[in-house]
């Protein structure tokens, strides 16, 4: 096959890469920075493209996030191609950070007293997956659905993370904004300028050198 990889990875590989990436987190973030800086489009609307996947980072929209975030781009008038990369901020290792903060504050704000430690979120994930996963299979076989590890996850853990993720989504959101849209402006000034004279140097060795009168010439038509 023509894009077959010469040396396959192993599972233990792409899981590995999946959390911390080759190259590292700071080149992956380079490069996700280079790409943004180079889109075709006016600053403000890359801008807010930057806001909208910024701000999809925070609330859990597992599964659906790069759909959210071109849609609030959409919404926004802003750069669809920015937003979608702007979404790679979160990641495996900054994912955890962003949920026990929205979690957290959403207890707070919702007025909800219950232990949130690594564990209980962890065993509240696994239960409503489990659970889950049996109602889908229970249709085909004489199994009864049961509700009752959805339900608590939903309004212990789901509700506050995405009440929660309001607040420091917008800030994370707004500083982004208002960080990336003069840099965009002033590295595509920057952009523009390099072209125009590297397009003046092609010019000028196309024309070849200036023509020049002969020394001692001095004689013009008309002259007495």
């Amino acid at each position: 096959m023509v894009f077959k990889r010469r040396d396959p990875r192993t599972y233990a590989q792409i899981v590995r890469e999946f959390v911390y990436p080759k190259g590292g987190i700071r080149r992956s973030a380079q490069y996700v920075i280079h790409r943004m800086r180079r889109l075709p489009d006016q600053p403000h609307r890359i801008a807010r493209g930057v806001f909208a996947g910024t701000f999809v980072n925070f609330p859990p929209l597992y599964g659906v996030q790069m759909l959210s975030a071109a849609a609030l781009a959409w919404l926004l008038r802003g750069n669809i191609i920015a937003a979608l990369l702007a979404t790679f901020l979160s990641n495996p290792l900054t994912t955890p950070f962003i949920a026990t903060l929205s979690v957290t504050l959403g207890h707070w704000m919702l007025g909800i007293e219950a232990p949130m430690t690594f564990t209980t979120v962890y065993v509240a994930f696994t239960d409503a997956g489990a659970q889950l996963w049996h109602n889908l299979l229970a249709p085909f076989s004489d199994d009864v659905a049961h509700w009752d590890k959805l339900i608590e996850f939903f309004w212990f853990v789901f509700w506050p993370y995405t009440i929660g993720s309001i607040i420091p989504g917008l800030i994370a959101s707004f500083a982004t904004y208002y960080l990336s849209l003069p840099l965009i402006h002033a590295y595509q000034r920057l952009r523009s300028s390099r072209m125009a004279n590297r397009a003046g140097r092609v010019r000028q060795k196309r024309r070849g050198p200036a023509e020049t009168t002969p020394e001692g010439d001095d004689e013009t038509p008309g002259a007495p």
